[in-house]
């Protein structure tokens, strides 16, 4: 299994609710591909180096997640269709 650092940044007009669901499906993504998450870093609202869609600040949280080469894939082609996922990064990391 590989290491990997998924970042996802989410608009920041959502609510406190929406949020936490927002996250909490990109997690069951995750694990329903096989990935296994080590660690969430929350690092809450921050600003944007630039817009994005008239959209100048995102929530950021960053999972570390043990998975098998296929996994970023599927979790990639997956996030890229959900509406409130502004920017998003997979990362294979140094063991």
């Amino acid at each position: 299994m590989n290491k990997y650092e998924i970042t996802v940044v989410v608009n920041p007009s959502l609510e406190e609710e929406a949020l936490n669901n927002e996250y909490a499906q990109i997690q069951e993504l995750i694990e329903r591909f096989g990935g296994v998450v080590e660690k969430v870093d929350d690092w809450g609202k921050r600003k944007l180096a630039y817009e994005i869609n008239k959209i100048g600040e995102g929530f950021y949280r960053f999972f570390t997640v043990n998975a098998e080469a296929t996994v970023p894939v599927e979790i990639e082609s997956r996030i890229r269709l959900r509406e409130n996922v502004i920017r998003y990064l997979i990362i294979k990391a140094n063991a």
